[in-house]
């Protein structure tokens, strides 16, 4: 964490501490005892609960979500190892920090019993005053911490829903006027007919490759967020087949040859995000590609039930120099006015890939093609 997210953490928490009151519930058999720990515990920010049994405990946990549970072990009816249990059931106390207040024996026996039904730790009688206060502050410090990352995810989820309904409807409205720019650009062609002149003619072309260009950016950007952010179906997926289905949809030129592997695996995964990887990579191998007979190689090779492919074509190649750049969005190796490159594509490759926990690099030499690798998730 860098010290900007340290310091906001650390602000929230002061923010939740003056505003949000931290339960505690405190729990023993004898008043005198009850008394005794709430005046040690008792402060700004905190509302102290007390029980004098296991069930009157149960009661308010129905009602309460507690940060802190001290419990005395030795009760009658229901101790606090059984109480201990019934907590942790409970939605309310399930996150509780247990604490267990005892005059029993240091002995090993007891203490791991205390840990197996969910303590966090231990405060033996007679009870030091500083102890029970800092261990307090501690686990009051934590549970606020809890709080505040919850708030956080929360808040993030409700802005990156915002963020994906803003891309769209800017999306959406950027799309209207391109569309009237194109048609308007046509109109004027064909109303010019053969009278135009080279100059014209070049400049409503400039015009229809930008709007074309500007078009494909923002399908791009549509994309991007669409398959970035959300969640597809897991579905068994013959990689074989869906490279042969990807080819027929791209429909490349003829004098493109293809070689596959016989053996590829059969995975469990989300199928429409691998398949938009090998559809990007496949059409960069053939769209900056100007040999007469080109050429896209699909590899494999599983190492310990990691899946690695590769999609090499002998196609013009990249600079080493440009090698980083390509994998930020709407970088693009062509000019500006050229309408097939959007830069958005190997943005969306990379996403994905490291969204299955993998990783894509590229093995490029000027002039002579390039391999791109990707890990893809584990064996199932």
């Amino acid at each position: 964490m860098n010290q900007s997210n340290a310091n906001t953490t650390i602000a929230e928490i002061d923010m939740l501490q003056a505003t949000t009151p931290v339960k505690i519930l405190i729990v023993d058999d004898r008043d005198e005892n009850l008394v005794s720990l709430e005046s040690i515990i008792e402060g700004p920010g905190r509302s102290i609960f007390k029980a004098d049994s296991g069930k009157a405990a149960l009661a308010l946990a129905l009602e309460h979500e507690f940060a802190i549970a001290l419990l005395d072990v030795q009760m009658p009816e229901m101790d606090g190892f059984e109480l201990a249990r019934y907590l942790k059931a409970n939605d309310n106390t399930k996150d509780s920090a247990i604490i267990f207040v005892t005059a029993l024996s240091k002995e090993e026996k007891y203490t791991l019993q205390g840990f197996q039904e969910g303590a966090v730790d231990y405060l033996h009688k007679p009870l030091n005053i500083n102890i029970v206060k800092a261990k307090v502050s501690i686990f009051e410090r934590l549970y606020l911490q809890r709080l505040a990352m919850k708030e956080s995810a929360t808040n993030l989820a409700r802005i990156n829903k915002q963020l994906d309904e803003f891309v769209y409807i800017v999306s959406h409205d950027l799309k209207a006027p391109l569309r009237g720019i194109a048609s308007l650009s046509s109109f004027l062609e064909d109303e010019l007919g053969t009278g135009i002149n080279d100059e014209s003619k070049e400049l409503l072309g400039l015009i229809k490759s930008r709007t074309t260009r500007m078009q494909s950016l923002i399908d791009g950007i549509l994309k991007y967020s669409r398959l970035s952010n959300s969640k597809a179906d897991v579905e068994e997926v013959d990689v074989k087949e869906l490279l042969h289905a990807i080819i027929d949809l791209i429909a490349p030129p003829d004098h493109f040859k293809f070689e596959i592997p016989d053996t590829l695996p059969v995975l469990q995964t989300e199928k429409v995000k691998l398949h938009e990887v090998f559809q990007n990579l496949i059409s960069n191998g053939i769209k900056y590609n100007n040999n007469e007979k080109g050429c896209i190689k699909i590899h494999y090779r599983n190492e310990d039930g990691t899946h690695h492919f590769g999609v090499e074509d002998n196609g013009v190649g990249i600079k080493p120099e440009h090698q980083d750049k390509i994998w930020g969005i709407f970088q693009t190796l062509q000019p500006k006015d050229k309408a097939e490159s959007t830069g958005v594509g190997l943005t969306i490759v990379k996403k994905l890939v490291e969204q299955q926990g993998g990783e894509v690099t590229i093995q490029s030499t000027f002039g002579s093609g390039s391999t791109f690798w990707f890990v893809w998730g584990k064996s199932i």
